[in-house]
């Protein structure tokens, strides 16, 4: 009978049965978080291919890593923080940031200038992409795990092996240096919603 609660079996007895051996325990845990770790590795390198490429390699090392999970956490954050250090291997591999180049970054505002539509989804989506390949890899993560991801504070410092104010911090410059660009997306929404104060160091 199914688990009202949540999927059944829950994600750490499929990843116990892999461990023991189950071929198909693996897979069903990856179909189960495929999308939103899909997301993450997206939203993380800005680039389709590369997304691909980190997903795979992460899979890869959580397929050959389950014993060492210790149960310490949840096994979908265990899983997102392979997927988000797969994700900032391969933009470390790159050896340049992934940022726009200056004619793409001036082509972007003025796409901002323009009355937007919010109901443009595409656009809207296009609009969100280019904003986010501004912002170093590190605030972009934050901003990905929490605002996008809707891990909490504490999960994302998991995740990113970071301290929870590292976190804030991360997430607070990234709100900050992307509102001048996504101000047409937030419709009614006032500012003090969108760039929230927190307290911590950068690193």
């Amino acid at each position: 009978m199914a688990d009202p609660d949540g999927p059944w079996p829950p994600d750490q007895e499929l990843l116990r049965r892999h461990v023991a051996g189950d071929t198909e325990a693996f897979g069903e845990l990856f179909r189960r978080h495929r999308d939103r770790l899909w997301a993450v590795a997206l939203r993380t390198v800005c680039d389709p291919e590369e997304a691909a490429d980190a997903l795979q390699d992460a899979m890869v090392s959580a397929f050959r890593r389950a014993a060492d999970f210790r149960g310490e956490s949840a096994v979908t954050t265990w899983l997102h923080r392979i997927v988000v250090n797969a994700s900032l291997d391969r933009l470390r591999r790159r050896a340049t940031r992934p940022v726009l180049s200056a004619g793409d970054e001036q082509a972007f505002e003025a796409l901002v200038a323009q009355d937007g539509d919010p109901a443009r989804t595409s656009d809207t989506r296009l609009d969100v992409d280019a904003a986010l390949r501004m912002l170093p890899a590190q605030q972009r993560a934050a901003l990905v795990v929490v605002d996008m991801l809707g891990f909490s504070v504490a999960d994302a410092a998991v995740i990113l092996d970071i301290s929870p104010g590292t976190v804030k911090s991360r997430c607070a410059r990234a709100r900050a240096r992307l509102l001048p660009y996504l101000a047409h997306l937030r419709g009614n929404r006032s500012a003090s919603e969108s760039v929230s104060p927190a307290q911590g160091t950068d690193s």
